[in-house]
């Protein structure tokens, strides 16, 4: 008896060890697509390209990555259980359909982020993008349940607070070949999409709480690939009617670094959205939709200081005034969580302790 706990707790162990490990994986895959998405999508504007759509088509136009990490892990499985048939996909006609309207969404929302990218620095970007972390919030409670703490609050309040002080100030950085009216309609868009991201997030771990269905790491890949598939097809029906394939060659002999690194920063992005989209998900795998979307938000420092840094933008009073706002509201957000788990842990252990003692 006393062994069959023992072996119960060491399995215990291992399964929290491997979680944790995915989830670190999934924080820094998740960390390189939301740094390098927004950097090279801003380099291909900023470099003379032009194509919403097609910005917004390589959001998720690299879906065919996601073939690798899917075919590896199905040989792993064939391997593993040799005498038994292996499940090619494990995606159900039902999950499917809701991959699919996500996808929908996605599509929508990339084409927002783009419009918002092509007309924004991308630290003002990144920095309206940030208030995604309260729309997440908002959602996550409504359809998830999620639980809020005075330290959640008080960061949904901060990170409001910062937003609209780069609101009331935003048009002191717009680019000199812009109308005011070109700026602040990206403003607006990119605030529509943090809306739409916000919800979405949410609502793919509500697809996950109703699958009917064990959930695996497998599983989650299949869903965002069907998701990037469909949102790549509803941005390839609007490249269709802009005719913006026919533009592409054109667009590549103007490009300003050359012809042949047009095709290798358009490559580029589409794997770094990638990694944002699958980091993204694998991180609401592991934990919650609301996580997802503070790991996002921490990520924002450095995608601020690599756009000064890499494209020399300004980074007047009103950004460090929002910037300091964010990152408050963020520590407060990690302070509380860390003293929910802790909590938890210590009446765990007080009703082992109790149980053990009757």
């Amino acid at each position: 008896m006393e062994m069959e706990s023992q072996t119960r707790k060491e399995n215990k162990k291992i399964k929290s060890v491997l979680k944790l490990s995915i989830l670190v994986l999934n924080c820094l895959v998740l960390a390189i697509g939301n740094t390098g998405g927004p950097l090279l999508t801003r380099l291909y504007f900023i470099k003379g390209g032009q194509k919403l759509w097609l910005s917004s088509w390589l959001q998720t136009g690299g879906w065919p990555v996601m073939f690798l990490p899917l075919t590896i892990s199905y040989l792993y499985r064939r391997r593993t259980n040799p005498n038994t048939k292996t499940k090619v996909c494990f995606i159900t006609p039902t999950l499917f359909m809701a991959s699919a309207a996500l996808g929908l969404l996605n599509g929508v929302d990339d084409y927002f982020f783009s419009y918002g990218g092509s007309r924004l620095p991308v630290s003002t970007s990144a920095l309206i993008g940030s208030t995604q972390l309260v729309f997440t919030a908002v959602f996550a409670f409504l359809l998830v349940r999620q639980k809020f703490t005075t330290y959640s609050i008080n960061a949904v309040v901060l990170l409001t607070v910062g937003a609209v002080v780069l609101g009331l100030h935003a048009s002191g950085d717009r680019p000199g070949n812009e109308s005011n009216k070109q700026y602040f309609t990206g403003f607006f868009m990119t605030l529509a999409a943090a809306v739409l991201y916000g919800f979405i997030l949410p609502m793919v771990e509500l697809t996950y709480k109703k699958a009917n269905q064990v959930v695996t790491y497998s599983l989650v890949m299949e869903m965002q690939m069907v998701m990037s598939l469909i949102a790549t097809a509803f941005c390839t029906v609007g490249m269709l009617i802009n005719k913006d394939f026919q533009k592409i060659p054109g667009e590549a002999k103007e490009f300003a670094l050359g012809e042949p690194y047009y095709y290798v920063v358009l490559s580029f992005i589409a794997i770094a959205w990638q990694f944002f989209f699958m980091g993204a998900i694998g991180v609401i795998f592991c934990a919650s939709s609301l996580l997802s979307a503070v790991v996002i938000a921490v990520l924002l420092p450095l995608t601020e200081i690599l756009a000064v840094l890499i494209f020399h933008e300004k980074f007047k009073a009103e950004k460090a005034v929002s910037l300091v706002l964010s990152l408050w509201g963020f520590i407060s957000y990690l302070y509380g969580e860390i003293k929910e788990t802790n909590k938890k842990k210590k009446a765990a252990k007080s009703e082992a302790m109790t149980i053990t003692e009757s």
